[in-house]
Order: C-alpha cells, then structure tokens, then sequence
C-alpha cells in the first residue's frame, strides 16, 4: 500500500524523499510484527503478573519463563527491558516499537494503536532482575560470543532466578571458558540460598575450579567478623578449608606455568636482541653501541613492508611478514656493513675509540628516522593469525604473537648455526676470530670477511626489530632499550658462543620474571645487573669460555 502511494507521487526530490520515509517506517514495522507475531506467545496470566505491581508475582512470573527455557520468551523480556511495554485502558499489555504494536501476550498485531497507552514503570530493582533473566536465556545461544558475555555479566549479578537455566547451560556448554564461569556462578548461588546439603556439594564443586575468584570466595567462608566466622557451620567451614587448598595448588602450578612462559617470552626477545652482538662483540671484538639503532632500522622496515601490503595488497595482508623479515635483515645488514666500511674498520684493536664511534652513529641514525618518520611511535599490526591466543587454564592465556616469537628466535639460532658451522663464511668467520693473522696468511680475505660478519650480526639485529615490531609500538629510541640487556646476555653467556647466548638469554628472562613477582621491575633488573657483576668477577670468560679476537688483544 505504501509502495502504492509512492508510485502515485508528483516526481518531485522531496516527494521522493518522502516516499522513501514511508517505506522505511513500513519495512520497520512489518518486520516488528512479523518478529513478535512469531516469537512471543506467553500465558496471558504470566504477562499480567509480569506487568503487575505485586513484587513476588513479577519475581514468579520471571522464574517462570527462565525456567520454561521457551526461545519466546527472550524477545518478551528484551522488548520489557528496553521499555517498550505499555498498558492501554482495558489493562492488556502492549508492546510498542515506533509504528509497530503487538499484544504481548499473543503476539496479535494490534492496528490501529489505541491511544493513551500508559507506559509501565521500570524500576532499579525490575532491570536488575530482568537483565539477570535475560542473560540467563542467553546462555542457550549458537554464538559462543553471545553466551561468554551473558556468562560473564551473570558471574556479578546472578540470583536464585537463573539457576536453571545456569544448571541446564553447564550440561550442554562445551567451551572451557564458559563452563568455568557459570560453575563459580552456580556455586556462588547455591551458597547464599541453598540447604546445608545443597552448600556442600557447592563447595565440593568448587575444588574442581581454577578461577581465581574461587579462592575469594572460599577465603570468604573462612574469615572472621569479630569472634565469630561468617560461616556459622563447622562442617561447611572444614569442606571449604579442603576445596581451598585444592584450588590454591592449582592456581599456583598455574602461576608458575604462566611465569616461565613469560620468561621464555622475553628471553626469547632478548635471545634475537642479543644473536647480532654475540657476532660483532663476542666474534669480532666490536663493542657496538648502535646495534640498538639497526634494530630500529629492522622495525622500520616492517612498518614500511606493512605500509605497501596495506596500499597495493591489502588481500595479502596477512602474509606481510613473510616479505618483511628478509627485508628487515636484507636492510640492516646493508647499513651494518656501510659502517664497518666507512668506520669501524678503522678502529679494529681501539675499543674504546669503537665505542665513542658507534654511540655517535646510533646519534645519527636515531636523528635521521625522526627526520624522515617524525618523532613519535608508529604502530605495526599483527598478522589475524598472530592474533589472541591458546588458554591453558582459566585467565592463562599464551599469546599467539609471543608464541610466534619464541619459535622464530629458535629457528634463527638454528639458521646461525649452521651458517658458523657449515658454510664457508662460517669458517672464515671462525678462522679469523681464533687466529687472525695465520688466517690471512693462509689466503682468507679477512676484511671481507670482516665486513660480512659485521653485516651479519646487523642483519640479525634486523630480524629483531622485526621480531619486536609485533609486541611493542616502533619508534626512534626502539633500540635504546635493549641495548644493555643485550650486553649483559652476551657477557654472561660468554663471548663469541652461540649456545652461551642461548642459555644466558633464556635463564635471565626467566630470573628476571620471578624477581619481578617478589620485588617488583625495577628491583628485579638491579638485582640480575648485580648478580652479573659478581659472576664476571668470578668467572670473567662467562658461562662458556671461548679463545677468540678479543682474548689474544
């Protein structure tokens, strides 16, 4: 009819428009009555009780549909919690939607609507255990999104009203997550409304929990206000005593889990921070203070790598890293081995001259990308398959990105060793650190090979730029913040070993986690600083001992 009527108009741009208005609201209102023609058709009795104003029948009649588990009364709830509900003149419940009217008790459109509809009054108390209902028939949802969120809200506002439809939700609900937290849910209910029977197998449930919020509320049962135990029963007390010891252990196995990955997730970090120096350092003798600035230059090219991928193949988007991780090593190495040429090469026995010479160029270096990018960060973004993470236990999650990470620093570790020990450049590389001038007289090229290491080691100071760029924002003084941690990696480990760095790498990572639990960040790399000064003065030749360039200077 409206269709009609629009066929009829004059042609003219508001006519048009207008037109168009009325088939919207129509469309509108045509999928308002056919959604709660065919969704709603509740007993006129429990609609009454719902819309009345004796408390303890409204809190029936919402029992009542939650625990009939009817998929029709979700939209009946939902359209009353939005306040869509009205009462006309003869006491039957409407429900409204714009143009649209439909009586909520047979889901009958009602046309036309009749006039002075009395809206009904929602209270504090009304929303509080409607949401409670509807987040309860949530539950029974396809969408594993929909019934973790309505999960989630029922942990902080549940009542003794969605109990079944949380019981029934636990029999059928398969994922981990969910099942977690409607358990704690349920037994929290169950605790402050149940027998004394039903509370002890509430707190016997509890012991299968690895929530951290089960510990809170076992705790709870336990503690004291003034002489007396808020608890008042020895037996659910003692039960309770039993589910808490449990759950603690579970939690702490948890904690340490949790703490060794996050340790193995920044050695890891440190491990590709640190490969580039345990070549230029522990192999060639070159105390590089700009190592931190090629990690830079790595991150940068990620960040331009995902820049052209955005632009030119944005349906390759997730395949950037494959092309920005050769780009990465390909651009560092290049600037690396620029200055060794123009440089460092002329600074081979001065450490000290090395030294105020690399620090001037991570000056430049750091000066000339805040000329070309601008000072502040830029933001790479992950791959969607580095995206979230694997859920050991409840609230441990492993990061698909760090997980990544850690196997990407193992499979460069594996290509540098067999590039030392199976390639020419290897041998030359060892050749010339173990004996310089034999090696030269023995016809090996040893400012190329110079140049080449040196090439190597910035190339894999690349790779960790690259390899940084997925966990942290990328910016000018990137580098500055691992520079010492690399430092110390390599003089623990040992200089010029490859497995030294390795270990040195993953255990301070690991150490360093731990102190953070008992004594906070800051505390905690004092105290690794402090416990490498004293094990270099005990052990100067590090974790493994290596007779290199640096030993016969």
């Amino acid at each position: 009819m409206v269709l009609t009527r629009c066929s009829n108009g004059t042609g003219r741009a508001a006519s048009r428009e207008r037109c168009a208005a009325r088939v919207l609201r129509g469309a509108f209102a045509f999928a308002f009555l056919l959604w709660f023609g065919t969704a709603i058709a509740i007993a006129p009795e429990t609609v009454r009780d719902l819309a009345g104003d004796d408390g303890d029948a409204r809190d029936k009649a919402i029992a009542t549909l939650v625990a009939s588990g009817d998929p029709r009364a979700l939209p009946l709830l939902e359209a009353w919690r939005n306040g869509n509900a009205r009462r006309d003149a003869s006491g039957r419940v409407l429900l409204v939607d714009g143009d649209a009217t439909v009586d909520a008790s047979t889901g009958a459109a009602v046309a036309p609507a009749p006039p002075d509809l009395d809206e009904l009054t929602l209270t504090n108390r009304v929303r509080r255990e409607l949401d409670s209902a509807i987040n309860a028939l949530r539950l029974s949802s396809p969408d594993v999104g929909v019934r973790l969120a309505a999960a989630k809200a029922l942990s902080g506002e549940a009542d003794g009203v969605a109990l079944p439809a949380i019981k029934a939700a636990l029999v059928k609900e398969t994922d981990s997550g969910i099942r977690a937290s409607l358990m704690l849910t349920s037994a929290s209910i169950e605790l402050a409304t149940g027998d004394k029977d039903t509370r002890l197998a509430a707190v016997r449930t509890l012991a299968e929990s690895d929530h951290e919020a089960t510990r809170t509320l076992l705790q709870g049962l336990l503690t004291k206000q003034g002489d007396k135990f808020v608890e008042p029963d020895d037996g659910i007390r003692a039960e309770a005593a039993k589910s808490l010891r449990v759950v603690e252990s579970r939690l702490a196995r948890g904690d340490v889990v949790a703490r060794v990955f996050s340790g193995l997730s920044l050695g890891s970090v440190l491990l590709l921070a640190a490969l580039g120096l345990a070549i230029t350092y522990g192999l060639m003798g070159v105390i590089n203070m700009a190592h931190g600035e090629l990690m830079m230059i790595g991150a940068y090219a990620t960040y331009i790598v995902q820049g052209v991928f955005r632009t030119y193949a944005p349906g390759a988007f997730d395949f950037y890293l494959v092309v920005a991780v050769p780009v990465a090593f390909v651009v560092s190495g290049v600037v690396g081995m620029a200055l060794e040429r123009t440089v460092i090469r002329h600074l081979y026995g001065r450490p000290l001259e090395t030294l105020l010479a690399t620090w001037g160029l991570s000056l430049i270096l750091i000066q000339a990308v805040r000329t070309v990018f601008g000072a502040q960060n830029v933001q790479v973004e992950n791959p969607s398959w580095m995206a979230g993470g694997v859920e050991v236990m409840t609230g441990i999650v492993l990061p698909w990105s760090r997980i990544v990470i850690a196997l990407f620093a193992g499979a460069v570790v594996l290509a540098i060793w067999l590039v030392l020990t199976r390639t020419r450049l290897g041998l030359f590389v060892r050749s010339v650190t173990q004996n310089r001038s034999m090696a030269g007289a023995l016809g090996v090229p040893t400012a190329r090979v110079d140049m080449l290491a040196f090439g190597l080691g910035s190339g894999l100071a690349g790779l960790a730029g690259c390899a940084l760029s997925q966990i942290g924002n990328v910016g000018p003084d990137l580098g500055q913040s691992y520079i010492v941690d690399s430092f110390m990696v390599v003089v623990l480990g040992g200089v010029g070993q490859l497995a030294g760095t390795v270990t040195a790498a993953l255990g301070l990572g690991i150490v360093n986690k731990f102190l953070e639990a008992w004594s906070g960040a800051v505390l905690a790399k004092i105290a690794v600083l402090v416990f490498i000064i004293l094990f270099i003065q005990k052990r100067p030749q590090g974790l493994f001992a290596f007779k290199g360039r640096t030993v016969e200077a």
